[in-house]
């Protein structure tokens, strides 16, 4: 059993974004999957880049706009977000507000390129 705040783990910026934090929430006894708090300040982004592993976001608040692959969505609170292994992706929190989302991946090992 576990039970903890999300605003109880610390956050680190993430390298090469912009004004982007995050938080990893799950146990790191866990085999299985990762759970991490991801949050772009006002007008933060992160580049457009690629992960050997699928993701799956769920938008805790805010606005951002998210680009997969050729395809651009203006992703809102509520919204969920399906990102296929290999498929860039990249986010601006560019309309007014802080975005805030969970992102959700296998503990498999991961490569990133930044493109």
């Amino acid at each position: 059993m576990y039970l903890n705040n999300s605003k109880n783990f610390e956050s680190t910026c993430i390298p090469k974004t912009v004004n982007a934090s995050i938080a990893v929430l799950t146990p790191k006894e866990d085999k299985d999957f990762i759970v991490r708090k991801v949050t772009l300040a006002k007008d933060g982004s992160m580049p457009n880049h690629i992960n050997e592993i699928q993701h799956q976001q769920y938008v805790l608040k805010g606005e951002a706009k998210v680009v997969v692959g050729t395809e651009e969505y203006h992703a809102k609170e509520g919204d969920f977000i399906y990102i296929p292994a290999g498929v860039a992706h990249k986010y601006e929190a560019c309309y007014g507000s802080d975005y805030e989302f969970l992102c959700m991946i296998t503990t498999k090992e991961d490569k990133i390129t930044m493109l």
